[in-house]
């Protein structure tokens, strides 16, 4: 009997080919685009067909939360199937074999810009950090990438840019990255090495091998819907959280309420919300439907983006998480150096988009 038969005699199923992988995939892609167009008339219709008064303040909630609660999703996961495959080219290792002795300036640049096509999340931080210090990668270079990574990631841009605008969009991404190389860059003139743990100090350098890269078109597709399952599983119910609480304040704060706290008028709303995002805990894609709530009812973009940045950037679950690795000294230079950097992009988006 042939090798290839099982036990019953029938030989195991064929693997779809790579064209058929391709074809599915296109198609899936073109129905994710029709179904995305109706969207808004098919929440509109269900929410007429729903026992609440028109123009209510419930109705404009749950109008806000049927709509956004597919649309958001959606979105993210077209952005994160696609950054998936984009990442089956960067792995951790390949990360840190391209950072692994770079000089500052250039690789302040480099681990920023490579921070937004390999999002790291802060579980990521702790084994990240110590293979970047293994790998000999200066201290300023691997903070640029841990700012970034979360910062100015694919899933905040791909939403910004759906639900806010291209400006807004590309203009975050600027002044972002320009956060994340500058407070990198002074990070490591300050010559801290001696802040960080002992433990990781002693981590002996060691040449960084970059994997054998044989990928097929398959495999990076499977790269791509093994994201999505790792990534949309894990943060959907936050997701749903965010628009659930984008709901809330669309529906019943007072647009003049929200104006005058988060108002660009008033100077210390930008320090009073990145005070208030960072004992909060969210993702970029839970956070942007809080983001779109806040901007319909008045309040200003930079005061609202600086709120975002803070709730992903300097998040105090991620704060307890790098203590395992970087003295209290060391944490307070890192919020302190990004904190500045985030409040003169709430300043700065307030005086440009006024």
């Amino acid at each position: 009997m042939s090798a290839d038969l099982s036990l019953t005699g029938r030989k195991p199923p064929r693997e779809a080919s790579p064209l058929a992988w391709a074809v599915v995939t296109v198609a899936a892609i073109a129905l994710w685009f029709v179904v995305y167009a109706q969207l808004a008339p098919f929440s509109q219709w269900l929410v007429a067909h729903l026992p609440v008064e028109p123009g209510s303040h419930l109705a404009e909630a749950v109008t806000f939360f049927i709509y956004d609660t597919p649309k958001v999703l959606m979105l993210l996961t077209l952005v994160v199937f696609a950054m998936g495959v984009v990442r089956s080219f960067f792995s951790a290792e390949r990360t840190r074999a391209l950072l692994a002795g770079k000089r500052e300036g250039l690789g302040n640049i480099a681990a920023a810009g490579l921070g937004i096509v390999t999002p790291f999340c802060s579980c990521s931080a702790v084994p990240l950090f110590v293979g970047f210090v293994s790998a000999g990668v200066p201290l300023g270079v691997t903070f640029s990438f841990l700012i970034a990574a979360p910062m100015v990631n694919e899933v905040a841009l791909g939403l910004l840019f759906a639900l806010v605008g291209w400006k807004v969009a590309l203009t975050y991404l600027a002044f972002g990255l320009a956060v994340a190389i500058v407070a990198g860059w002074v990070i490591g003139r300050l010559h801290l090495e001696g802040w960080l743990e002992d433990w990781v100090r002693n981590v002996r350098a060691a040449p960084v091998e970059l994997p054998p890269n044989g990928m097929t078109l398959v495999d990076r597709i499977r790269a791509g819907l093994d994201a999505v399952r790792d990534i949309v599983g894990k943060v959907w119910m936050w997701i749903i959280a965010g628009i659930a609480a984008g709901a809330f304040i669309h529906g019943y704060v007072p647009a003049d309420l929200l104006a005058s706290i988060m108002g660009r008028d008033a100077w210390w709303s930008v320090p009073a919300a990145v005070l208030l995002g960072i004992p909060m805990y969210s993702n970029a894609a839970g956070i942007i439907p809080v983001v779109e709530a806040l901007l319909a009812k008045g309040a200003a973009l930079g005061t609202v983006l600086a709120f975002m940045m803070a709730v992903i950037a300097l998040s105090l679950p991620e704060m307890i998480i790098l203590r395992k690795v970087l003295s209290l000294k060391l944490i307070a230079v890192f919020v302190g150096v990004v904190g500045a950097g985030i409040l003169a992009v709430g300043f700065l988006f307030n005086a440009l988009f006024s």
